[in-house]
């Protein structure tokens, strides 16, 4: 018997995913969680073999997320479900101790994929993020990095606020942190890489985007 806890916020989501699990694993089950918080509690009262984790949920806190899930369960595996750019952060959650990453818009297909090898122990990692690697890799070897790779959980997670038009004052009360913070934050990502303002930004990371995505 398989134990999967499925933690996302809308219901509509929980029971598609759902469906789709129970149709292709006949012993399981699945316990669901809306919120974070509910999310520790039910770590803390059963075992679990697969989370698979909407970051995007209230009492989300980004990239800490994996590391609290593991503080519980060491063992657990953590596939990352997310409608954010698999390109932009996939990599980062895989540094913070994810063992997959599926963005929202895949298959029923790569779905099944997905929850089948993370189960079994494997890691499931895209075609996208392959191809990403082997960039990476051969960036290594030219003693090089992509300019958003060196971008920091932190950084990543303010971009991103920038990327969809919040302003410095509601990034600053979303995470809890001063308004002068968030601006030392927004002049590295722009001093990183290299662009003056919000517009640059958004047209340097389409193209890194672009040129991360297998030909």
């Amino acid at each position: 018997m398989k134990t999967v806890l499925l933690v996302e916020d809308h219901s509509i989501v929980r029971m598609g995913v759902r469906l789709l699990i129970e149709d292709f694993i006949s012993n399981v089950t699945i316990v669901e969680a809306a919120t974070f918080n509910e999310t520790l509690k039910q770590l803390q009262t059963r075992f679990f073999d697969l989370v698979i984790l909407d970051i995007k949920i209230p009492g989300g806190e980004g990239f800490d997320m994996i590391g609290k899930i593991k503080d519980i369960q060491s063992r657990v595996k953590v596939l990352v479900f997310s409608s954010q750019d698999e390109e932009l952060y996939a990599l980062h959650y895989f540094k913070a101790g994810a063992n997959g990453y599926l963005p929202k818009d895949a298959s029923n297909e790569e779905l099944e994929k997905a929850i089948t090898s993370v189960l079994g122990g494997g890691t499931y990692i895209s075609n996208v993020i392959q191809h990403q690697l082997v960039s990476n890799s051969l960036l290594e070897k030219d003693s090089k990095q992509s300019p958003v790779e060196t971008l920091s959980n932190r950084e990543l997670e303010i971009m991103d606020m920038l990327l969809i038009g919040k302003w410095t004052k509601d990034i600053a009360t979303e995470l809890n942190i001063k308004e002068s913070t968030v601006s030392t934050y927004k002049a590295r990502i722009f001093d990183k890489l290299e662009v003056n303002n919000i517009l640059e930004l958004f047209k340097k990371v389409e193209i890194y985007k672009k040129q991360l995505l297998p030909r």
